[in-house]
């Protein structure tokens, strides 16, 4: 279904992908990365892959979080990570009726037009049905990494399933055949993060 070649980015969801999913987490210092995330995203960004977050984060529509202790954790996960080339974040919550909160492909669309790629040409990495949903939905390569809250369907209509962030690095790395142009995107990093 998808060329198997080097993608023009790797999308991460955050919460239960990255790091430990603290539901409505404001707290730095609960930040926890998941296991491999740091040595995934080094291979990526040594192969020169883009690597982006794309995240709900509804606990600030709820009121649960102020978006300020939002951006202290995603801080924090840079600190912990590495710097990421774009962060494209939705604070809508599911009745707000956005077009950015995964499943829908919003997130997915921005972080590209940050990276200056197409979304066919981005891989999405998350954990439960509405990351995969939204590549779909985008036209991006899905990769499921089931944790303890991904439920048995998700797992069976993901597109992809991977035992964990360094399985799916071997995937797109190993998959990477044909060159790309490099993306350069500088004024990416200006923006901060990118709230809709």
């Amino acid at each position: 279904m998808f060329d198997r070649r080097r993608p023009g980015a790797v999308l991460f969801d955050r919460d239960g992908t990255l790091i430990r999913d603290v539901p409505y987490n404001g707290d730095p210092r609960r930040v926890e990365p998941m296991p491999g995330a740091l040595e995934a995203l080094g291979r990526l960004r040594r192969a020169d892959v883009p690597v982006a977050v794309v995240t709900n984060q509804s606990g600030v529509a709820k009121g649960l979080l102020t978006p300020d202790e939002m951006d202290q954790v995603n801080a924090k996960v840079e600190e912990l990570l590495g710097p990421f080339d774009a962060w494209a974040i939705c604070v809508h919550d599911d009745g707000d009726g956005c077009t950015c909160r995964k499943p829908a492909p919003g997130l997915v669309i921005r972080a590209a037009a940050v990276l200056d790629v197409s979304p066919r040409d981005c891989v999405v990495v998350g954990d439960i049905g509405r990351d995969m949903e939204a590549a779909r939905a985008a036209g991006a390569r899905g990769i499921l990494v089931p944790t303890d809250v991904t439920l048995p369907e998700e797992i069976d209509h993901a597109p992809e399933v991977a035992e964990d962030l360094i399985d799916v690095v071997d995937r797109v790395l190993t998959d990477a055949e044909a060159p790309v142009p490099a993306v350069s995107a500088p004024w990416a990093r200006a923006m901060g993060w990118s709230r809709w």
